[in-house]
């Protein structure tokens, strides 16, 4: 179905014949001239009997107004299959179909704009995704803060006053071109982080929704490289400016040469002491090198005293592969701020995936044509991601023997009978749809064969599907993004998740979707680990290089024990991830 086109509305209207002569005295019928008289004698006998049809036709009408009293709107947005309407409804409930497939329920309500996550006013058109999104979501029991909220339509108008192009932005390249170095009385409206495309496509996102957090917190604003396919991927978040850095930044020739000992790194520059806080004048940009090979110097970005030296630098150009906001929420000076904007601590990605990250129409056509064919039916979504970090692909057999052991034990799947057993006319077997992402198809044949060649012993019916298996890992290829973007989407939208341990797809997956997945633990040794899975206490993503430092106590520090919404991982014992502070630990 053509997601772009409008909703057929029928309307019944009723035509009245008039004469058009205002003069005329007499009617003609049959060649006869009939008396004005009789005229209005056959008038008033007409009004008559339409006055008691109106009558009889009147409560009948308003019955059915009763019964039906969620009628479709006409501000109701265009056509959507039933396959997503449907997904909004409970189990019990029922959905009434138009000619047009326009699906309304009584137990379904639309909040397109995410609880004011969203703003209104951009075409719809130009993003179906935005919009559209929460017709495949259950309803969220996540809210956002209204002070989230507040934040981030001031952020929209900071973004709209200092965005590319604008006198403001004009003006502070103008500076970063004419010199290296600025002074501390200079005046600057606007101040920015660009974010340097890098890695894959999970680490790009999961380093987007990082930068975006601290741009909030430091009141800048964020610009993001475009690299090969970000606009190809994503839509424009914000409403009528766009955070796409300009192909003719300054500084962009030099992305690519940026590191560790480059002149203008943080790191380096602490680390030679060219930087103080009394300093008269600074540098016009500074790097910060956020990588995982990162060294101590340049962690010594998320300790408070570090923030007031950078705070002064309109420019910085920050390259990263991790999720960093965990240690935002150790540094003082940003945690009365965080506590605000985030009182559900372990919501952070929740919220802010789903403010940036809108599929772009194309990502968002690969999306719903897969879940409307494969998954829309089902009672029952099952979603497992499996990411094998070895240098082949697979499949591997204790791979699959470790998703069999974890589905089975957290009945996840059904257990399978050796015997066949008739299903009894009278019941109704639950169906369940199992996706399966992966670079190899081979957990995808083994599970779909032994679900199609065995039943199981509850009479579940079971239906494994599969997008795609690239065998290989291609960021660079745009159609492997455009395919990977739309496959973590779609494991978002199950209803139960499995995943693989250190998975950046999977965090993507279960922080956009709000689960917290059962996750897949590292094998060792080509063996199944005992446990074979885990269920994780938050659905945030893993910060996999934190730093082990105390700002406060200038020495070494397990910094998953200085507040107490910050813990290890499940997957990665150093790791460090928010949760919420009444969860079990």
């Amino acid at each position: 179905m053509d997601l772009n086109a409008p909703i057929r509305r029928r309307a019944s209207s009723s035509a009245m014949i008039t004469d058009d002569d205002d003069d005329q005295t007499h009617f003609r019928d049959s060649g006869r001239l009939i008396p004005t008289k009789s005229v209005s004698a056959m008038l008033s006998m007409t009004l008559t009997k339409t006055l008691a049809v109106c009558l009889v036709a009147l409560p009948l009408l308003l019955a059915v107004r009763l019964v039906l009293p969620y009628a479709a709107s006409s501000d109701r947005t265009v056509g959507f299959a039933d396959a997503r309407i449907l997904e909004k409804l409970p189990r019990n409930s029922t959905a009434v179909a138009s000619e047009d497939d326009h699906f309304q329920s009584s137990d379904m309500s639309y909040d397109k704009l995410l609880g004011g996550l969203l703003a209104p006013g951009f075409k719809e058109g130009s993003c179906l995704s935005r919009y559209q999104s929460s017709l495949y979501r259950k309803t969220s029991p996540h809210k956002p803060s209204s002070y989230l909220l507040s934040r981030l339509r001031n952020y929209e108008d900071l973004h709209k006053r200092c965005g590319p192009y604008t006198k403001s932005y004009n003006r502070t390249v103008q500076q970063l071109r004419s010199g290296d170095i600025i002074s501390s009385e200079d005046s600057l409206e606007c101040k920015y982080v660009v974010w340097i495309s890098f890695s894959g496509l999970g680490n790009r996102i999961l380093t987007v929704a990082s930068a975006f957090l601290y741009a909030i917190l430091t009141n800048r604003v964020l610009l993001i490289d475009p690299g090969k396919d970000m606009p190809d991927l994503f839509c424009e978040p914000f409403p009528e400016t766009s955070w796409f850095l300009p192909t003719d930044f300054p500084l962009k020739s030099k992305f690519d040469l940026f590191e560790q000992k480059t002149p203008n790194s943080y790191g380096n520059m602490v680390k030679k002491n060219m930087l103080n806080t009394s300093a008269q004048l600074f540098p016009s940009y500074l790097y910060l090198h956020l990588v995982h090979d990162y060294d101590d110097n340049d962690k010594l970005l998320f300790c408070d005293q570090d923030q007031e030296l950078v705070s002064k630098v309109p420019w910085l150009i920050m390259k990263s592969d991790n999720y960093f906001v965990p240690s935002l929420f150790l540094s003082p000076s940003f945690g009365q701020e965080l506590s605000r904007l985030f009182p559900q601590k372990a919501t952070v990605f929740y919220h802010l995936s789903r403010y940036l990250f809108h599929p772009s129409n194309q990502v968002w056509g690969l999306i719903t044509r897969y879940y409307q064919t494969y998954l829309a039916k089902a009672d029952e979504r099952i979603g497992i991601q499996v990411r094998v970090f070895e240098y082949k692909t697979g499949p591997y057999q204790h791979v699959m023997d470790q998703i069999l052991a974890c589905t089975l034990k957290h009945k996840v799947l059904p257990e399978i009978s050796q015997k066949e057993q008739p299903l009894v006319p009278s019941s109704k077997p639950k169906s369940k749809a199992v996706l399966v992402t992966s670079l190899s198809s081979g957990y995808f044949e083994n599970l779909r064969n032994m679900y199609w060649e065995n039943p199981t012993v509850s009479g579940d019916l079971i239906g494994v599907y599969q997008p795609s298996h690239e065998e290989f890992q291609q960021t660079e290829k745009r159609l492997h993004n455009r395919k990977a973007w739309a496959e973590m989407y779609l494991l978002s939208l199950t209803d139960v998740l499995v995943t693989s341990a250190w998975s950046t797809f999977g965090y993507v997956a279960q922080g956009l979707g709000g689960l917290k997945p059962l996750i897949l633990l590292k094998p060792e040794n080509h063996t199944v680990p005992d446990p074979p899975c885990l269920q994780v206490i938050s659905m945030e993503p893993c910060f996999h290089a934190p730093p082990f430092y105390d700002c406060k106590t200038k020495s070494g520090a397990d910094t998953g024990k200085i507040v107490p919404h910050v813990r290890h991982c499940e997957d990665m014992s150093w790791g460090l991830k928010l949760v919420d502070i009444h969860a079990d630990i």
